[in-house]
């Protein structure tokens, strides 16, 4: 059912639409969270760096979906803001019929490159058999993980953040309930954590679409999958910058856990536990950033472009607030946090050092996540695209490098990389609406 985002307080509807879907994505992370928390309750550290470094991989290639999808969800909010049912519905079967063909193309890429893949993140040797298991088992539920995040996009799009976080709350009850089964009782290790992954999320595809059968959410016709070549470059144009951004930063991530798996295994896992957890902790920036790119489409689509602008600053203030509250936090619970995926007192030593820096990262990139957003639902997505690659290109990945040669046996200086990166996003961003906004004034005067 399509909800008005245009009308009532900005607040409200921040709060209304941001809460289930940081519920969703909170659920989503616990994916990885519940494989590598279990993993590390029966095996070691090889096997907690296998689900670390594969989980990784499967979030990359997750963001890089969602990044594309979010084309197809902008264009819909806007569609639904200006009342245009027929252009939503176009672009719906088009998104549908456009990541239908991504799935199968995709699906068997991975599959024919695991090796290839493996070797290029420098998987310690300890890890590379478990790791490959994990990664061709989730490989091949690839179209689950397309399928899903694009109905939730859709979902989004018509103002429906509601629906996709019931899906999430069934798979991943599912999961990690399998969890245990798979890897607790039956040993299986790696390969039990993927396959219970695998289970949960076709679970959760089918689902969704039994409920969009039954509740009819969308007024789709035939003909509105056929592909349409200005409907798909439209949806390409925001939804491809949208992809690569997200698909750099998850690569700089890779990056700097190649750095990191260079250094030994205890570092490898306590990197990747210590990412885990960030992941878990940035869930309140990526709501707000999905958030108000929804409900500022819908407005710009509508023409309410004040409201819009409202809309993106309440939210940022939101996300630097709790933000804020998180880096304080983290800078005493670190060590009590990493110890619950693992016994092991020097992992635990190195995840402490590297979360207390990069849990920073929650104030400055909250911001430019914001502003992310703001763009996004602007259009223009390809200026999200170019802050993110000069950060990661300057700070990023040079701060961890270096960091790992002045400082090797201390994570603290290789976790500040990620916020001085971030820093540097901010800064573009504000230059960039500063430079917006006067245009907008002197073309008026």
């Amino acid at each position: 059912m399509e909800k008005n985002l245009t009308q009532g307080s900005i607040l409200k509807n921040i709060i209304t639409f941001s809460l289930p879907f940081l519920f969703s994505y909170f659920l989503q992370t616990l994916y990885g969270m519940a494989d590598l928390f279990i993993a590390g309750q029966y095996n070691g550290a090889e096997v907690i760096t296998a689900i670390s470094v594969g989980s990784q991989i499967m979030h990359m290639l997750t963001v890089i979906i969602v990044g594309l999808a979010a084309g197809g969800s902008i264009l819909i909010s806007q569609a639904v803001g200006a009342k245009d049912e027929k252009t939503a519905s176009k672009v719906t079967g088009n998104t549908i019929t456009l990541f239908f063909i991504l799935s199968v193309f995709l699906t068997f890429i991975l599959l024919i490159s695991t090796k290839r893949i493996i070797s290029l993140v420098s998987t310690p040797k300890e890890s590379i058999e478990q790791t490959f298991g994990y990664l061709q088992i989730c490989f091949t539920g690839i179209p689950f993980v397309i399928f899903y995040n694009v109905i939730a996009s859709m979902y989004r799009g018509i103002g429906d953040s509601k629906s996709p976080m019931i899906f999430v709350i069934i798979a991943c009850t599912l999961n990690i309930i399998l969890d245990f089964i798979f890897v607790g009782l039956f040993g299986m290790q790696a390969k039990g954590a993927a396959v219970a992954t695998v289970i949960s999320q076709g679970v959760s595809v089918i689902i969704s679409l039994i409920a969009i059968i039954k509740t009819k959410a969308f007024r789709l016709h035939k003909d509105d999958f056929k592909l349409e070549t200005k409907i798909t470059s439209r949806i390409l144009k925001i939804g491809l910058p949208v992809a690569f951004q997200e698909g750099f930063i998850q690569i700089s991530f890779i990056v700097i856990t190649v750095i990191a798996n260079r250094r030994g295994v205890n570092i490898a896992a306590a990197v990747g536990i210590a990412e885990k957890i960030i992941c878990f902790l940035f869930l309140i920036p990526s709501s707000m950033l999905t958030s108000i790119s929804a409900i500022a489409a819908q407005n710009i689509g509508a023409g309410f472009f004040d409201r819009a602008k409202k809309t993106f600053w309440t939210g940022t203030a939101i996300a630097v607030c709790i933000g804020a509250v998180f880096t304080v936090l983290f800078q005493f619970i670190s060590p009590f946090v990493i110890s619950l995926f693992t016994s092991q007192s020097e992992v635990v030593v190195y995840g402490t050092q590297y979360l207390r820096a990069y849990v920073i990262d929650c104030i400055i990139a909250a911001i430019h996540f914001c502003f992310s957003g703001y763009f996004t639902a602007m259009g223009k997505s390809l200026i999200s695209f170019i802050h993110n690659s000069i950060s990661i290109v300057t700070f990023r990945i040079p701060g961890a490098w270096l960091a790992s040669k002045f400082w090797p046996e201390n994570l603290f200086p290789m976790g500040l990389a990620a916020p001085c990166g971030s820093l540097l996003s901010v800064i573009i961003c504000f230059s960039v609406l500063c430079y917006m906004q006067r245009k907008k004034f002197t073309s008026r005067t």
